[in-house]
């Protein structure tokens, strides 16, 4: 140990002691447990996991399909291919509205409805991420209280970090790893109001659409394509004092719908009333699911807009990979910049730019 100044000959009289020797700071008597490492799985361990309905390689395996991971890609498209041929055999609807609109608290009740009638269901919500900060809530689960512990369900929040159409495509391959893991209901939660709605109605069979009343001009808060997209609407918060002007924006609602076409299907939308918060309402709703599920299946719709959801998602893969391989090319990389500055001062206008980095990049091809 270092001697103190203060003891030398110069300062007689004046003593320091050497003090105590500290402890250290961590606890001797802590044993540091090492994080178990969670179990890696083969592509036949994981088909087999998920085809018994085991939920924790359900989960690995959507983890998989959601990493960007290129090996972990590869494993997931495999796993995905093998469990096709049990997929395909359940209720897949999907859940929209506007925020605030309950959707979450619906899908609770909604959830608990359909499995008192028995088998299992999963749940896909799509959370909003921050376009700034990446981040996102996933807060899904806090708010589906009573599903969140059932032993039947399955939720699985799915940040959408700005990324729409990824998401969208990796929503549509977690549907067929909880089919082949038994789910028959599948719910899809999606954003909110606006162009998540088209991803999700490509991968469901009822588009639900929920809806509030008493929030000025009801009809305002929803877009035409939207009100199209419904094969329902349902109108929340029906209690109380609130249920004359549920009742009133329902009947708006069934106005609107009067002046569209009738859908492909056959099938004309209805509206009803509702309250997700007490439950009231909840059995019409799901018997009016039921009557359209039969009614598309009777007159072969069902399949037909299966058979087209297939080729929509074949053809947003193949523009997904393209997009990705030319934003990815390091030589593409390189003249981005250079072009975008063309563009920017005025040298060059957007089309020919692109022009040129489109037959850049095929020549690299070449």
């Amino acid at each position: 140990m270092m001697e103190h100044p203060e003891n030398s000959e110069e300062y007689k009289g004046l003593t320091v002691n050497a003090g105590i020797e500290q402890p250290s700071i961590v606890n001797p008597y802590l044993k540091l447990r090492k994080k178990p490492r969670r179990k890696e799985y083969s592509v036949a361990e994981f088909v087999e996991g998920i085809v018994k309905g085991n939920v924790t390689v359900l989960s690995q395996a959507v983890t998989m399909v959601e990493s960007l991971k290129p090996e972990h890609q590869a494993i997931a498209q495999e796993v995905i291919e093998k469990c096709l041929p049990y997929s395909g055999n359940s209720m897949r609807i999907g859940i929209s509205g506007v925020p605030g609109a309950g959707k979450s608290t619906s899908i609770d009740v909604f959830g608990l409805h359909v499995l008192e009638k028995g088998g299992k269901l999963a749940v896909l919500a799509i959370d909003p991420s921050s376009e700034r900060t990446k981040g996102s809530i996933l807060g899904d689960k806090t708010r589906m209280e009573k599903l969140s512990v059932h032993p039947k369900a399955f939720i699985r929040p799915s940040p959408s970090a700005g990324s729409l159409g990824g998401v969208a495509r990796k929503t549509r391959e977690t549907i067929i790893l909880c089919e082949a893991a038994g789910f028959d209901k599948i719910f899809v939660e999606t954003v909110g109001v606006g162009q998540s709605e088209t991803a999700v109605h490509s991968m469901v069979d009822f588009f639900l659409l929920i809806q509030l009343a008493g929030t000025g001009d009801e009809l305002q808060g929803i877009k035409r394509g939207i009100m199209e997209m419904a094969d329902g609407i349902v109108i929340n918060k029906a209690d109380g004092n609130n249920i004359e002007k549920a009742k009133l924006a329902a009947s708006h609602f069934r106005n609107a719908l009067h002046l569209f076409p009738t859908p492909d299907s056959g099938w004309t939308p209805k509206v009803f009333t509702y309250s997700g918060f007490y439950g009231l309402g909840i059995k019409e709703i799901w018997d009016m699911i039921d009557e359209y599920m039969a009614f598309v299946k009777k007159n072969g719709y069902f399949d037909y807009r299966r058979n087209e959801q297939a080729k929509y998602w074949m053809y947003e893969t193949i523009n997904e990979h393209l997009r990705d391989s030319f934003y990815n090319n390091p030589t593409i990389e390189t003249m981005l910049a250079a072009k975008e500055q063309a563009v920017l001062n005025g040298s060059q206008t957007s089309f020919v730019a692109a022009k040129h980095l489109l037959d850049t990049y095929f020549q690299l091809l070449k």
